[in-house]
This record gives C-alpha cells, structure tokens and sequence, in this order.
C-alpha cells in the first residue's frame, strides 16, 4: 500500500513540475508586450494647379443658341473628330490610378484600374453627377479612351489633349475633362 501512495504522490509531484512557468524571462517584472511597428513611409502626394474657373479659356466649343439647329448631333460629332484627329497616343498603363473629373459645371473623382471586367478594366467615379454615375468600366481603343457603364455600355468617349488631360464628351453631349 505504501508503494501505490508513494507512486500517487510522485505521479502529483511530476503533474505539478509540468505546469511551471519555463520562459526565458522567468517571473521578471519587466512588460513582455511586442516591441512597437515600425513606421511605413507614405508615398508623396502631388497636386496641380487648377484652371481659372472664372475665365473663358474653355476647350470646348460654345452651347448652340436657340436659333441654331443641331441635328443627328452633328455638333458633338464634329468636336470628337476634331478632337480624334489632334489626339495624343494613349497607354493603358498610363491611365491607371485617380483622375480629376469636370464634367457639367461640376467635379468628381474617378479611379482606373487594370483589373478585368467584360471586355474593359474595372473602374468607378465618386461624386460624379448624370451619366458618369454608372461608370463601372473603361478601355483605351486606339487614341480613344472609352467609358462604360456597368452592363458594358459606352457612356463617354475621351482623347488626350495634354500630357495628363483627357477631354471628351458623353453620349448625352456633355462635355467632360479628366486631369491629374
């Protein structure tokens, strides 16, 4: 019997040895949190300088007045061939990222993407009025930059103008301006 008491006792003592603390550190009263992160650096930001928006120094062509006929939209046809025949050349690479959209007295952002969606790339507007609010995707054709709606649908059409400006218009006639 004092064997089975004596193999019990020693079985509670070795229980007991496993659950002691065997950390480098012992029972230091020193705070054992993870150091802290290391700052990531941020990438710099950059602005441009925005056109007056008092002066007329607008690209685009003057509203047709009431007397002046307009049909089949032939004035909005001429302005885009005009605008395909000066354009610049035009990567799809060079596209990506966040654009500056005045389009119809107003501003808004609009941020291109390579990633696929249909037969364009993914892309979005945030703040945008009318026709760019349903922008989902876009697409460089040749000199042309062409916006689409999210079932595939071209709503605007753009040519580079500048070094980082794209101007155009949407299906509706109105005039619209990309800038970084």
């Amino acid at each position: 019997m004092r064997v089975i008491h004596a193999a019990a006792g020693l079985a509670v003592v070795l229980a007991l040895t496993g659950c002691q603390r065997t950390s480098m550190g012992g029972f230091s009263s020193q705070d054992s949190s993870p150091a802290p992160l290391q700052a990531q650096p941020v990438p710099s930001v950059s602005s441009n300088q925005l056109p007056d928006p008092t002066g007329n120094t607008s690209q685009f062509p003057a509203a047709p007045t009431a007397g002046t006929a307009v049909a089949g939209g032939a004035q909005q046809a001429g302005t885009q061939v005009a605008a395909a025949t000066n354009a610049l050349d035009v990567t799809k690479e060079s596209m990506v990222g966040n654009w500056r959209v005045s389009s119809a007295g107003s501003s808004c952002d609009m941020f291109l993407t390579l990633t696929n969606l249909g037969s364009g790339s993914r892309g979005g507007t945030r703040g945008c009025a009318g026709e760019l609010t349903a922008m989902g995707s876009w697409e460089v054709a040749g000199k042309q930059v062409v916006l689409k709606d999210r079932t595939g649908n071209a709503i605007a059409r753009l040519y580079k103008t500048a070094d980082a400006r794209f101007d155009g218009s949407t299906n509706g006639g109105q005039p619209v301006s990309l800038s970084r």
